[in-house]
């Protein structure tokens, strides 16, 4: 009998041990497909994008993409009220180089890229940049607190939960509640640029929005190239040319 208590001892200790390897190997596979969650392509999103009703939002997957302009979709149109109480939309942007970017005050990648923005705001405004910020979850005070927090001074639509309307007017473009999202607008208001997620610094906004504002310029060289193309002077008779009698 005593052997046989030994042999099982034995066993017993070697299947906790097996469990043990087991558990340790679990952990660091479980943070990798957590990691993939948060970092994963369209179907991940699309799946936390249906969940999002537990979470509050989707995360960006550090994706950027730029659209040539044939392959541009429509105009997107969007408005809602903004910290003051006022109403600011595409109809206050139209003609010129937009950025909106998706945040809200406790989301940490947003709070990191903020002063990325800030910086991006105050090179591009005064060229006629305009910026928008889209606030997805806060009260008017929370938004407020965190613009004067990092010095923002761009405006932001408080697109409640609720309502959600700017974000269901890009929703062709972003996935609803994707937080963060940058996206670069050209002069018709038609997404040229998308960064979905926290923006990799500041010089990646800046060169979307110079070459969306290159864009515009070769635009008005163009037509003003083609302003009098296709036309020649009026031919005028010749200095020695008589006239018939």
């Amino acid at each position: 009998m005593r052997d046989e208590d030994r042999a099982n001892r034995a066993s017993g200790q070697a299947h906790g041990r097996a469990r043990t390897r087991l558990a340790a190997l679990a952990l660091p596979l479980a943070g990798a497909l957590l990691l993939a969650g948060c970092g994963g392509g369209g179907e991940n999103l699309s799946k936390q994008w249906s969940e999002s009703s537990e979470k509050g939002y989707v995360a960006g997957d550090g994706s950027s993409v730029s659209i040539v302009p044939s392959e541009r979709t429509e105009p997107v149109e969007y408005s809602g009220e903004i910290e003051t109480g006022e109403t600011f939309g595409s109809d206050d942007t139209i003609g010129g180089v937009t950025v909106v970017n998706f945040w809200y005050a406790g989301c940490a990648p947003c709070r990191a890229e903020a002063p990325d923005l800030v910086a991006a705001y105050e090179e591009f405004a005064p060229q006629g940049v305009h910026f928008v910020g889209v606030n997805t979850r806060d009260q008017v005070e929370q938004a407020r607190q965190f613009s004067e927090q990092f010095g923002i001074e761009y405006p932001s639509i408080m697109d409640s939960p609720g309502g959600r309307e700017v974000q269901r007017a890009f929703a062709g473009q972003v996935p609803l509640n994707a937080v963060p999202t940058t996206l670069v607008l050209d002069t018709e208001g038609r997404v040229a640029h998308r960064v979905l997620g926290q923006l990799a610094g500041e010089s990646q906004l800046r060169t979307l929005i110079t070459e969306t504002l290159a864009e515009g310029a070769e635009d008005a060289e163009s037509a003003g190239d083609g302003s009098g193309s296709g036309s020649s002077p009026a031919e005028s008779p010749a200095a020695d040319e008589t006239p018939a009698e």
